[in-house]
This record gives C-alpha cells, sequence and structure tokens, in this order.
C-alpha cells in the first residue's frame, strides 16, 4: 500500500512570466484553472497558448459543423476566463487541428519557441496524461522552453483514468494550489461556461466532460508536477552569466559566506592530504578548503570562471584550476577529500553516474565525500537536492557521517568504505 502524503505547496509568487500552453480550450480550467488564479493575484504576467479549437471533440461532425464548434469553444474560453477574474490573460490561438497534434509536433514546437523565449516558468499538460494532444502538448512545450524557464505540469484526464498509486504518477515532483472557497466557486462557474461539452454532442455522442470527470476537477487543491530537463545544464547557460559579469552563486552573499562555513565545519578532518573540487566558480570556497589541505585539484566547465578561481587562489599553496567538465574532470589520482558544491543537481542522470563511478574509484578508503546543494530546484537542472543527495547515500560504497538540513540548503558528509 503506497502511503499518500500532502505534496508541498506550489510558490506562485516565484514566477513573473508564464506561459500557460493548453491542447483545447478547456484544459487550462481543469487542470490549472487554480493555478492560473493564484499566478495571476500573485501578479504573475500569463499568456496563454491553446494550440487547437477542440473542433474534434465530438468526431461524428462534419466540416462545416467542426468550425462552428470550434467558433463555440472560442467564444466558451473567453466567458470562463472572465468569471475567473482572469480576462486580462493574453489569449494565442494556434489553430492546429484537434485529435492529431503528435503528427504536428516540429509545428507546435516552432510556435511556442517564440512565445517562451523570455518566460521564467510555463505551464503544459502532464506528458504522462492519457490523451494523445495533452501528451503532444507536454512535450512539445518542454522541448520549446528555454533552458531557464521552471517547468510544470498539470494532469486532466489523469484523475479519471489512472490510478493515484500507479508508479508512473511522479508524486515525487508534486505541488500543491491550495484552493479557498472562493477559488473552487470561480472554477465551478468557468467549468460552466462550456456547455458544449457538458451536454450530449450534436452528433448524439455522450458529454465530453461527464460526471466522474468534474467530480475530480471540483477539488480544493491544483496539483502540478515540475518537469525536470533531462540533459545536463548546457556550459553555455553559465559561461553567458559570467561573460554578463553576474555571478550564478553571488559568492559574497550571506547564504553562500555561510554555506562554505557549514562546509569547512562539517568536514571530520582537520588535514587532507589531496581534495577535488570540480564546478568550483570562481574560488571562494577553494580557497577555504586550501587551508585545510595539502593539495587542492579545482574545476570548472567555464574557462573564465576557472581563469578567475586560478587568480584568487594564485598565492594559496596546492591549488591547481583547471578548466574541466564532469565526468572527464575527476582526477585520475587518488585524492582523499571530494566536495560537491551546487554542481551535480545539474548533470543528467548518466553523467551523474559516471561523475560517481569516477570519484568512487579516485577515493582513496576511508576518504570523504561532502555535497552541498541548494534546497531549491534551479530551472536548468534534471533534479533537485534532495534528489541528488538520495541517489548518493543509496551507493552502497559510501556511509553518511552528517546530515544537514538547513532551511536553504542541504549537506551530506559521506565516506568511502
Amino acid at each position: 500500500m503506497i502511503e499518500m502524503r500532502r505534496p508541498p505547496s506550489f510558490d506562485a509568487a516565484a514566477h513573473e512570466r508564464v506561459v500557460v500552453v493548453a491542447a483545447h480550450p478547456d484544459d487550462e480550467t481543469l487542470g490549472a484553472g487554480g493555478a492560473l488564479r493564484a499566478l495571476h493575484r500573485a501578479g504573475s504576467v500569463i499568456t496563454l497558448v491553446v494550440a487547437t479549437d477542440g473542433e474534434a471533440a465530438y468526431p461524428g461532425l462534419g466540416e462545416v459543423a467542426r468550425r462552428e464548434l470550434g467558433l463555440i469553444r472560442r467564444a466558451e474560453l473567453a466567458a470562463a476566463l472572465r468569471v475567473q477574474a482572469l480576462d486580462e490573460v493574453a489569449v494565442l490561438w494556434l489553430g492546429l487541428p484537434d485529435s492529431a497534434l503528435h503528427a504536428h509536433a516540429d509545428e507546435l514546437r516552432e510556435a511556442l519557441e517564440p512565445v517562451l523565449a523570455d518566460a521564467d516558468a510555463y505551464l503544459a499538460p502532464w506528458p504522462d496524461d492519457p490523451h494523445p494532444d495533452h501528451r503532444a502538448v507536454g512535450l512539445a512545450t518542454a522541448a520549446a522552453a528555454p533552458v531557464s524557464a521552471h517547468g510544470w505540469s498539470y494532469p486532466i484526464w489523469t484523475w479519471a483514468w489512472i490510478d493515484p498509486t500507479d508508479p508512473s504518477v511522479p508524486w515525487e515532483r508534486a505541488r500543491v494550489v491550495p484552493l479557498d472557497e472562493a477559488a473552487r466557486t470561480a472554477r465551478r462557474r468557468a467549468v460552466r461556461c462550456f456547455a458544449s461539452q457538458l451536454e450530449p454532442g450534436p452528433d448524439g455522442s455522450p458529454p465530453v466532460l461527464a460526471a466522474g470527470l468534474l467530480d475530480h476537477v471540483d477539488r480544493d487543491t491544483d496539483l502540478l508536477f515540475r518537469e525536470p530537463r533531462v540533459e545536463s545544464a548546457p556550459i553555455e547557460r553559465f559561461a553567458a552569466l559570467y561573460a554578463e559579469g553576474k555571478d550564478p552563486w553571488h559568492a559574497d552573499s550571506w547564504y553562500e559566506r555561510r554555506k562554505r562555513s557549514v562546509v569547512l565545519a562539517s568536514l571530520p578532518r582537520d588535514r587532507y592530504r589531496a581534495a577535488f573540487e570540480p564546478g568550483c566558480g570562481t574560488g571562494e570556497l577553494t580557497l577555504e578548503i586550501a587551508g585545510r589541505c595539502d593539495q587542492v585539484l579545482a574545476s570548472d566547465p567555464v574557462p573564465a570562471a576557472a581563469a578567475r578561481a586560478r587568480r584568487l587562489c594564485l598565492t594559496a599553496d596546492g591549488v591547481q584550476v583547471t578548466s574541466a567538465a564532469l565526468p572527464e574532470a575527476v582526477p585520475a589520482q587518488a585524492v582523499d577529500l571530494a566536495v560537491f558544491s551546487e554542481v551535480l543537481y545539474y548533470l543528467d542522470d548518466a553523467t551523474l553516474a559516471a561523475t560517481v563511478d569516477r570519484t568512487l574509484a579516485a577515493l582513496e578508503p576511508g576518504a570523504d565525500v561532502v555535497v552541498v546543494h541548494w534546497r531549491g530546484w534551479p530551472p536548468e537542472a534534471p533534479r533537485d537536492a534532495g534528489a541528488t543527495h538520495r541517489l548518493l547515500s543509496a551507493r552502497p560504497e559510501l556511509d553518511v557521517l552528517v546530515e544537514h538540513t538547513d532551511e536553504e540548503f542541504l549537506l551530506h558528509v559521506l565516506r568511502r568504505r
């Protein structure tokens, strides 16, 4: 029996410009109406993109009747936004063929790219929702979104057709938007605006929105899944930030200064022979580690960052800084300390596995590993801090010595057996 726990809350205030994508008019209301309302009230600028007019809701209709239904559904969406006080939301209609989006995936992605270009978040149907159009829109949106955009998906037919205990449902990535009675009332009124879907179709088909689905829609939360990147964060992303004079980690901030202090305080030994620190950035932590080590082998995949770290550590004995990416950055020589700060969650599954394997090969028996990551989830990252740390803690070659859960970061110290 799977224990169902309430997921954490979605932070609507964290996103300034949001693009919401729907396969059909009503998807956004059924799956994310409460989330749209929360984002709008938090001040987000929202653009709604609707891929089709929903003209194929009743397959038995002829061409003329389909066009008429499409016009009706556009009007229904406008009314639904109005009753939810979302009539300020800009709506972009793509007019792609309903129930055939899988055959227009490239066209869909190309249409979405300019709309998403400066978005810091998107909402789209969950790619595993049991409707082929929803899947097509979910996948196309993720492919079109910039690396700097947070990805969120919303289930629709999942509520009626998939058992919540099904292992395909990614509850570990779930967030909820609590809905008060006013929000629930607004959604009920909005759903009633889609009269063409609540009544039997002109071709005699039963209503699309049957009672079973509507019972699930009338809930006290909206559910969103974080949609992570499947590839490692591109080095070009960080190189651009350094080139613009922006330190991605704000090295002089209280967060970074405090985190460095906790890392140093967590080291189980006073001295180490040789340390390895990939993703060293501009070298602030490297310099502090050097005071506890005879040798530090640091690296960063961004040449400009590595150069700055090299200059900062110029007077520190035993520090060598190179420009290299993981997993190739793992040294061939044996080390007794490895420090991973804000780096591993940016790696895709294959790169992370190769990095851990190479690191274990380089670690001497009894060597220590420090892993520290921000508790949030960077948009460029394939996973969050918790998932990253669980992967390392599960390795049988490593024993967990320290588990530090800070309000802003997670820190683990592990020892090589």
